[in-house]
Formats: structure tokens, sequence, C-alpha cells
């Protein structure tokens, strides 16, 4: 398992990440998530084919900065109409995700939530699983119609949003 460090931290305290670092240019890796209240319910990355996808990847929804960075995301996907979907990606359990929703996003989310508590498929094959807390990092992936990596970012900061004027370029040029 690759470990990789000095690509982030929190407050000054270097965090590990495991798994190999996305390339903008290569094939997005396959994952399985769940989604939703039924925690049986799974999300591949081909259950958005023929979409632009951007993964907002977040330690946990129950903090602050994660909920500032879903909140975020989940107005911009208003702006960017059906040809995109944004799924927050997190290893909150699934019932917590639905509670966010409906009390943070007040029940309005036009974005999809992810819980990659089960099996950390998406955090180990996209190099953002921190091997010190088990939980997801914080960075952002967009991906365009035909599994192509197009943006990448691995926060530096975990106490720091993502830049969303780069992702959001990104995602743009893509429409």
């Amino acid at each position: 398992m690759t470990e990789r460090t000095g690509i982030t931290s929190i407050k000054g305290n270097p965090l590990t990440l495991l798994g190999e670092e996305i390339k903008v240019g290569q094939k997005a890796p396959n994952f399985k998530v769940r989604t939703g209240l039924a925690p049986n319910t799974e999300i591949t990355l081909d259950s958005s084919k023929g979409k632009v996808r951007v993964f907002n990847v977040v330690p946990s929804l129950d903090t602050g900065v994660c909920e500032a960075q879903t909140i975020r995301f989940n107005e911009e996907a208003v702006k960017l109409g059906d040809g995109v979907e944004i799924m927050t990606v997190s290893m909150d359990l699934p019932p917590a995700q639905g509670r966010f929703c409906g009390h943070q996003l007040k029940g309005a989310a036009k974005i999809k939530m992810a819980s990659d508590y089960a099996e950390k498929s998406f955090a180990m094959n996209y190099g953002i699983l921190l091997k010190e807390w088990q939980v997801c990092g914080r960075g952002v992936f967009v991906v365009d119609k035909n599994d192509t990596v197009k943006y990448v970012q691995y926060c530096p900061k975990i106490e720091e949003q993502p830049d969303f004027d780069k992702a959001l370029q990104a995602i743009k040029s893509l429409l």
C-alpha cells in the first residue's frame, strides 16, 4: 500500500495519505460507496456515466469546514445544471449524511451524498485516505463524461477549504 507524506497536514502537523496519487489525464478509478438512508444502496463510477462528475471529498460533515464546503458545492450544483453530478464523499454513515441534508441543506440537496465507510474503496482508489484517522482527507476531483480525470486538488491543509474558483473553472470547461 502506497503511503504519501508531505501533501496534507492539520494545524502544521503532517498527515499520511494512503493510496496512489490521482493525476490529471488518467482514467478515473472505479469505486463502490453507499448512498442515502439505505446502507445497501451502492454507487460506482459508472452510476453517473455520461455526466461531468465532481467528487467533493471531506473528512466529516460534522465539522464546520466540511459543512461549509458541502453547502458551497450544493449551491454551485444548482447553477451548473443536470449535466454535472456533484457527490460529497465522506466516511460519515448514510443516516448521518441524510440528517445533514435535512438540516444543513434544508432538504434541498442538489448533490449526492456517498459514504465510503464500508469498503474505503473511494478513499483508497483516489489516494485520499488519512492513515492516522482512517477517514477521507479533503480534496476535489473532476472527471469528464469519458471517465478522464480533468482536475485534482488534495488540500494541503485539512482545516482549509479547497480552491473553489479553480474547481469551478475546470467543471465549466467541460460543459
